[in-house]
């Protein structure tokens, strides 16, 4: 598929466009989770008491668990989108066969409910039609490319490499430190990268970019005090 002649190289003309956003997003949701679910657990440890074999445990604990968690999640997310898809595009192929006079009055009504006059609405209607009535219709009424149809697997492939990355960051930063600074120097970590992913993913969706990444760090600096004090007030009474 070529780009159209006078799109912008950086608007999304270009084939793939929801399997890349959609591995980005998977992505971006992903490293977000794995930062702040396996920081909240080595913080939360890591209060409770100073050795460093419980914080290992429990890091790599929650850093194989909750990839695996995140991967089946997006897959079966991504597959009933994926399933719901093919069932659309059938669906409309069967209706195109078994009355392709009717479906063409369709398309040219949702061409004039776009503003355009019925004559230039039947015109593209017509040339569309002659071009690719299924991919015309799918366009116009469903809002769906046959040939860009997202994939689970990516889905899931990016999730979990995307949660494992941001989990070794706690991980890594609470294990290799010395143990008077560790809990702060996790806190520091996390926070910054979590800005930088919130920066990221309103960066893919086009939002406003300081409100998310205020979101992000305002959002992870609770949960790991949370699990800190957590940690903290149970290491008291078992000590």
């Amino acid at each position: 598929m070529t780009t159209p002649s006078g799109a912008h190289p950086d608007e999304p003309h270009r084939q793939g466009l929801a399997q890349r956003l959609n591995g980005l997003r998977a992505g971006v949701l992903g490293a977000n989770d794995g930062i702040v679910s396996t920081a909240a657990v080595v913080v939360g440890v890591a209060g409770a008491t100073s050795e460093v074999a419980p914080v290992l445990v429990a890091g790599m604990a929650a850093l194989v668990g909750g990839a695996v968690s995140m991967a089946l999640g997006e897959y079966v997310s991504v597959s009933s989108q994926r399933d719901s898809e093919h069932a659309l595009i059938e669906k409309e192929r069967r209706e195109l066969a078994e009355a392709p006079d009717a479906e063409f009055t369709e398309l040219v009504g949702l061409y004039e409910a776009r503003g355009l006059s019925t004559e230039t609405a039947t015109r593209v209607a017509t040339e569309l039609t002659a071009s690719d009535a299924l991919k015309a219709h799918l366009s116009v009424e469903l809002n769906i490319d046959a040939d860009d149809v997202v994939s689970p697997w990516t889905a899931a492939f990016a999730s979990a490499v995307a949660f494992t990355v941001g989990a070794l960051l706690p991980l890594l930063t609470i294990l290799l430190l010395p143990v008077e600074g560790r809990v702060a120097a996790t806190f520091a970590a996390v926070l910054l990268a979590l800005a930088v992913t919130g920066y990221v993913a309103a960066w893919i969706g086009g939002a406003r970019r300081g409100r998310a990444v205020v979101r992000m760090v305002v959002g992870g600096a609770l949960a790991l005090g949370a699990t800190y004090v957590v940690g903290s007030l149970f290491g008291g009474l078992a000590a």
